[in-house]
Formats: C-alpha cells, sequence, structure tokens
C-alpha cells in the first residue's frame, strides 16, 4: 500500500506542479490526541508547504479549499489535520 504522505505528494505534484513542496508527518507530536490513530502508523497529521503558481490571485481560503479538495479521500480515509502554508511564486 502507498504510504499518504507519497499519495499527498502525487497528487499535489499533478494537480499543482509546485516549485516547492514540503511534506512534513507531524503525527508523533498528536499522539494520544483526537484523530492519532493507535495502531501507530502515523501519517494522520501533516505539515505542507507548497508553492505554486496555482494559487496566484486566489486568497487563502480558495487555497485551502483547492488542497482540501484535492485531498478529500486521505482526509475521510486516515489523515485527520492539515497544517497548511500556501503561496504563490510571487506572493510578498
Amino acid at each position: 500500500m502507498t504510504k499518504y504522505s507519497e499519495r499527498i505528494r502525487q497528487k499535489i505534484v499533478a494537480k499543482f506542479q509546485p516549485n516547492r513542496l514540503d511534506i512534513v508527518d507531524d503525527s508523533g507530536s498528536h499522539a494520544g490526541h483526537a484523530g492519532a490513530h493507535s495502531d501507530g502508523g502515523g501519517e494522520t497529521h501533516f505539515n505542507l508547504i507548497i508553492e505554486s503558481a496555482v494559487f496566484a490571485g486566489k486568497s487563502r481560503i480558495e487555497r485551502q479549499r483547492l488542497v482540501y479538495a484535492l485531498l478529500a479521500d486521505e482526509l475521510e480515509e486516515r489523515v485527520h489535520a492539515l497544517s497548511l502554508k500556501l503561496t504563490a511564486p510571487d506572493d510578498v
């Protein structure tokens, strides 16, 4: 089975063609919290930094909606939380 981090990477690269993409599994920081799986497999909480021209001219909310829509299956299955930093190349 493909790891969730790799599924996320593949989807983001295909959809957003990012200039920058950082995916950090932060699940260990949330052990014992809501949404953390007891199986110890992690991959429930991710920090994502994405820079993409697709985000140009879009508000913070619009950018977040694009990412959440793209990763809807992962959020439905195992991923509990995403921390998002979404920028366009020309953002100041």
